[in-house]
């Protein structure tokens, strides 16, 4: 309790702050940040361009490709359903098990 009080007193004092961020440590820490920042807006605006170019693209082609995404979706989740490992007889528990 009394150390939160502490910190809010010098983090309300302007001098206190003003002379933390003119410290190489923070200003480092702001420049990484911008940098982040930056890069997440340019890689945001260069995958919208290109979901754009894809949606402007042939007719139908955005349509073609979700058909496809979803027939081997379901392919896939049909074959992993078959395959999986299957519990030995008797050993269910529940509704609709064998007494």
């Amino acid at each position: 309790m009394v150390l939160r009080r502490l910190l809010a007193a010098l983090l309300h004092s302007s001098q206190l702050v003003e002379r933390l961020s003119e410290s190489r440590p923070i200003r480092r820490a702001a420049q990484l940040t911008a940098f982040a920042l930056l890069q997440a807006q340019l890689r945001g605006q260069d995958a919208a361009r290109r979901l754009r170019a894809i949606a402007a693209g042939p007719a139908g082609s955005l349509g073609r490709r979700a058909a496809r995404f979803r027939d081997t979706f379901t392919q896939e989740l049909r074959r992993g359903l078959r395959e999986r490992p299957r519990p030995p007889p008797g050993s269910q528990k529940g509704p609709g098990a064998n007494p």
